[in-house]
């Protein structure tokens, strides 16, 4: 397998790539730059929700951003829905996410790691919370944040372990 390194000096202000074994150029990466910017804001965006920091959070989303909304089959959204996984669009439904989530008691979130593409950002995340009602999730997630042409996130997507959150919701007897 070849490595590969950056280069770096580029006359295009993008990071040009070469194998490390040969010195082989295999080119300028064009979207490099937009990469780097979406993953620094969904870095602030982690940054705003571990300090409590909601409208810093908002100000990145589209107007009609999607939030857990753009699935065809989510099993979180089949009754029982599992509330913090809910569909929820526009800024008004992340809010209440996060609204719903301040009931929350929160013992561990880290960013273990990011991955970009062009147009999105993959985080892996580890939690724990406790729902109200008692009920605990230890998991480990992939955040998909999705943006548009504004830079703005206009998806999010939560991928967990569904069964793991649905055993915490309390239900009614």
């Amino acid at each position: 397998m070849a490595a590969t390194t950056t280069a770096t000096e580029s006359t295009t202000g993008n990071d040009a790539t070469t194998d490390a074994r040969t010195g082989t150029y295999t080119g300028v990466d064009a979207g490099a730059g937009q990469r780097a910017a979406h993953e620094a804001t969904v870095q602030e965006i982690y940054q705003a929700f571990g300090s409590g920091d909601i409208p810093a959070i908002l100000a990145r989303l589209a107007d009609d951003v999607s939030w857990d909304a753009d699935w065809k089959d989510y099993s979180a959204h089949r009754a029982p829905v599992v509330p913090h996984l809910a569909a929820r669009r526009g800024r008004a439904g992340a809010a209440e996410f996060f609204t719903l989530l301040g009931g929350y008691t929160v013992h561990d979130f880290a960013v273990l790691g990011l991955l970009s593409g062009d147009d999105a950002v993959a985080a892996r995340i580890r939690v724990a919370f406790t729902v109200p009602g008692g009920g605990t999730v230890e998991d480990e997630e992939i955040h998909l944040w999705v943006f548009d042409e504004h830079g703005l996130v206009r998806s999010l997507r939560h991928y967990s372990d569904t069964a793991k959150h649905r055993a915490a919701i309390p239900t009614a007897d």
